[in-house]
């Protein structure tokens, strides 16, 4: 169905969330307004496909970490089947490093987890009006590499979606194993994005990319 032209009915909204506690929370603060409506719920990737396809939403509201799959690579995924519902992306993960790459997969925009509570409904709303939504910071820093000029790929820009992923859960301190239960994938496969992470950061083993890892996390949620 997509975007409304109108708001002479409640928009649909589909949450697509792996935590109970965010979906019920937000549900709840949606439900409350005259013109918006859950019309369901989704904890992975696949039950959102499924629900994309039922229940006809207006816009999804949707958490770019989720078990087994990629944010982003759900992101394309709805995009290919259901290109006239908007995507807006809700996060724990710093936007200066993951807006960007949501936008590019198809998302009309990116909200942080802990901006939500007073910004999700008004972000909401942007989205189904047509236009797009990131924060003011974000928006400076796009037109900021707009005006640059610069589309060379540099440091941790180099990693694709599912390597950064990886990037991330290492410095938050999971191991092999556990990154691999997390993202529903064999330990070997994690081994093959590390090697690729090692490669393209020029490091040169993978104490060198658990440092890194472990510093740039550090770095992201001290700012």
């Amino acid at each position: 169905m997509g975007t409304l032209g109108a708001t002479s009915r409640e928009a649909r909204v589909l949450i697509v969330d792996d935590h109970p506690i965010v979906r019920r929370g937000l549900a709840q603060l949606i439900e409350q307004e005259p013109d918006l409506k859950v019309c369901g719920e989704a904890s992975d990737a696949d039950a959102a496909v499924s629900a994309m396809a039922e229940l006809d939403p207006d816009i999804a509201l949707v958490d770019l970490m989720l078990k087994g799959v990629s944010g982003t690579e759900l992101i394309k995924s709805l995009k290919s089947t259901h290109a006239g519902v908007p995507i807006l992306v809700i996060s724990m993960h710093d936007e200066a490093v993951y807006a960007e790459r949501a936008l590019r997969a198809g998302a009309h925009g990116y909200i942080m987890k802990e901006e939500a509570t007073g910004q999700v409904l008004t972000a909401l709303r942007k989205v189904l009006k047509g236009d797009v939504y990131v924060s003011e910071r974000m928006v400076g820093r796009l037109l900021r590499r707009m005006v640059g000029g610069s589309s060379h790929a540099v440091g941790i820009d180099r990693l694709s979606d599912r390597e950064l992923e990886v990037f991330q859960w290492i410095g938050r301190g999971l191991t092999v194993a556990e990154i691999a239960k997390r993202l529903q994938v064999s330990p070997k496969t994690v081994e093959t994005y590390r090697a690729h992470i090692k490669d393209k950061l020029e490091l040169q083993n993978s104490a060198e990319v658990m440092r890194l890892a472990v510093q740039w996390f550090e770095q992201r949620n001290s700012a």
